[in-house]
């Protein structure tokens, strides 16, 4: 049995009587990729918080790699071992990738000394590697403001890898992307999966059935509403249910991908 990199029990968090999460479990092995998806308020941007230390349970602990995460701040918790990705690219748009990847390698180092200070040579590879891996070697030393929007999500993602995470939470990374390089993500991230544990959020049913290599598990309310790969979850009428806010013909051919634009976000996610 595989070691467990993250574990929570009976999580709840409550917001002036609102529960974002409702007794929540789930765990997570070391090694594995695990794709997360729900309707909207379903609590998936407070799961990640939760993970990262932004918000405390109300009730309930978090465990990564054994440890409870509860005495701990975000700061804390990220050199531990966990990296998250937030939806909008966050790259310094006036440097150019080498240079945010260098920033990244080395978080003690200021942007001055990125700039006119010369680069150790074992920083120097493990940089030149990291370009390798997300695509980007042949636009190194342009400015990340020159990139497409899928491109800087992949310095923000070899940003992060730099950090040397041993969980990388990914938060719908191919929002506003094109067919194209919602492709080359999932060629990115099932790369990085090699090598790490990964969490990824997503409403893209064509990305998730790409990536979702074991388990995909739903929030309903706060909650797991189901679990297991992806044929199974995403024809299970409980999920096509919660999706569309009614009760479905169990005996109609139904399922996620057959509902057109069902996954869409319309409204911004409730914490």
């Amino acid at each position: 049995m595989n070691e467990k990199i993250l574990t929570i029990e009976n999580l709840t968090v409550s917001f002036d009587g609102f529960k974002a999460l409702n007794n929540l479990n789930f765990s997570l092995d070391t090694g594995e990729l695990r794709v997360i998806i729900g309707p909207n308020g379903a609590g998936k941007t407070t799961f990640l918080d939760i993970i990262t230390g932004k918000t405390k349970p109300t009730e309930g602990k978090v465990f990564f790699k054994g440890r409870n995460l509860r005495p701990y701040s975000e700061h804390q918790i990220a050199q531990m071992g966990v990296g998250r990705k937030f939806q909008t690219p966050r790259v310094y748009l006036n440097l150019t990738p080498r240079e945010n990847l260098e920033l990244a390698c080395n978080r003690n180092k200021g942007v001055f000394s990125t700039l006119f200070v010369k680069t150790p040579p074992a920083e120097r590879r493990t940089v030149s590697g990291l370009l390798e891996t997300i695509g980007l070697p042949h636009k190194a030393d342009m400015k990340a403001n020159l990139l497409s929007h899928g491109e800087k999500q992949w310095l923000e993602i070899g940003m992060l890898v730099a950090q040397a995470p041993d969980l990388l939470l990914v938060d719908e990374p191919v929002a506003g992307l094109t067919d194209e390089e919602t492709e080359r993500t999932g060629e990115l991230l099932l790369s990085l999966a090699e090598s790490h544990s990964v969490i990824v959020i997503e409403h893209d049913m064509e990305f998730v059935r790409q990536i979702a290599q074991g388990q995909v598990t739903v929030l309903h309310q706060g909650s797991v509403l189901c679990e297991g790969n992806f044929d199974d979850v995403q024809s299970d009428p409980r999920v096509i249910e919660v999706y569309l806010g009614q009760e479905i013909d169990h005996d109609e051919d139904a399922s996620l991908e057959n509902i057109g634009g069902l996954l869409e976000p319309v409204n911004a996610e409730m914490n």
